[in-house]
């Protein structure tokens, strides 16, 4: 395990975070938002308020566990960006894209935007100690309580106009419905407050990590299939037979990470966060080492996608964390070997691909866009580097 642990090492510092330090706008910030298939970088292009959020956790965590002072600069220009464009200066919560320049393209505001704002204010704040970052946090964390929590169906609602007017949820619903509530929505609220709370351990905000926890437990998760559900009505009905494989395994971690941070130790979550784990590991790891996207009516989707693979990395070690089952250790080498061969892309001047179809053949997909970003495969790396360094070698 050693080897692929020098290897992610090697994978983040000589070639996704250099690849991300060389796309920076020096000109007007953060960095640029489209490089094509063909690695054609356009400085013109918009910039999605959560590629912005996500870019600046990356370099925040990096320089927090690196501590190289390169992606402290980047922090900071990509913190600078995101205050003054993304936050919105007329109002209050974060705007969903802006231009290359910071002007507004679309206004609306979407609770997981809000949520990845925390979880990138939060780590700058980890890595910085800077207070404003954390107030800019904790404005967010209060935007999400007050506006977009539902009391009455006890669920975090999904979007807003620019003057926090609901609407239909069209920038998080797919599948052909239109979800009132995400699995997807709730996770990310989950990770972001996960976060919050190692920097601000308020008794509030525990009290809503600990009802999110049960949402999971008792809403979102399914104990028959042993899958997570993910689009339902404001009844929390599920509304389409859907699976979603990458989503599960980021949750089992994900959820294991809230339950650190709040020192709860139940023996009903610790059986059903390895439960998760290793449904995902039988039935979505294939014996190529790639993983199903999702399974939509029963129908399998064999696209594989770059971030489903990250987060069963992560999934996985967390897994093998707790069991010592050296099963998990055998499924990240073989994970870890196909992303080699076919998702890091050993093009000149490239970065990971965004998929490859169910015969492995790259599908042309932009490089950089507002959904890929560093943020996933810079995150395996720095969660196993950092695991590793407390464990001790494995």
């Amino acid at each position: 395990m050693q080897t692929i642990i020098h290897e992610f090492q090697k994978e983040l510092e000589e070639h996704i975070l250099p690849f991300w330090l060389n796309l920076q706008d020096q000109e007007f910030g953060v960095h640029y938002g489209s490089v094509n298939y063909n690695l054609v970088v356009d400085k013109k292009a918009p910039k999605g308020g959560i590629a912005v959020a996500r870019y600046l956790w990356t370099f925040s965590s990096a320089y927090r566990v690196l501590g190289d002072e390169t992606y402290l600069k980047c922090a900071k220009q990509a913190y600078d960006f995101y205050i003054k464009f993304v936050l919105d200066p007329e109002g209050s919560g974060a705007l969903w894209l802006v231009d290359y320049q910071g002007k507004v393209l679309d206004d609306r505001k979407h609770i997981y935007a809000q949520a990845f704002g925390i979880y990138a204010l939060s780590e700058y704040y980890r890595a910085t100690q800077d207070e404003e970052a954390l107030k800019h946090a904790l404005k967010l964390y209060n935007i999400i309580e007050s506006i977009g929590f539902n009391t009455g169906n006890n669920a975090y609602k999904e979007e807003f106009t620019r003057q926090w007017v609901e609407a239909s949820n069209e920038m998080l619903s797919e599948n052909g419905v239109m979800a009132q509530i995400t699995y997807n929505t709730h996770l990310h609220i989950l990770e972001a407050y996960t976060n919050l709370y190692r920097v601000w351990p308020d008794k509030g905000l525990r009290g809503r990590i600990e009802n999110l926890l049960e949402l999971f437990y008792q809403k979102i998760y399914n104990p028959i299939t042993g899958y997570f559900k993910v689009f339902f009505n404001d009844r929390w009905e599920e509304i389409i037979d859907l699976k979603s494989f990458g989503h599960d395994i980021e949750a089992s971690w994900l959820l294991d990470e809230a339950l650190k941070v709040l020192g709860n130790t139940e023996e009903k979550y610790q059986k059903w966060i390895l439960e998760i784990a290793k449904n995902i590991q039988q039935s979505a790891l294939k014996s190529d080492g790639s993983l199903v996207n999702e399974c939509e009516k029963g129908v399998n989707d064999d696209t594989k996608i770059w971030w489903v693979h990250c987060e069963a990395i992560i999934g996985f070690y967390n897994a093998y964390e707790h069991t010592l089952d050296e099963t998990f250790l055998e499924s990240i080498k073989k994970v870890w070997k196909f992303v080699k061969v076919h998702l890091i892309d050993s093009r000149q001047g490239g970065e990971w691909l965004y998929s490859v179809d169910p015969q492995d053949k790259p599908i042309v997909r932009e490089i950089v866009e507002p959904w890929k970003c560093p943020y996933h495969n810079s995150r395996f790396c720095l969660e196993i580097i950092e695991r590793v360094g407390r464990n001790g070698s494995h």
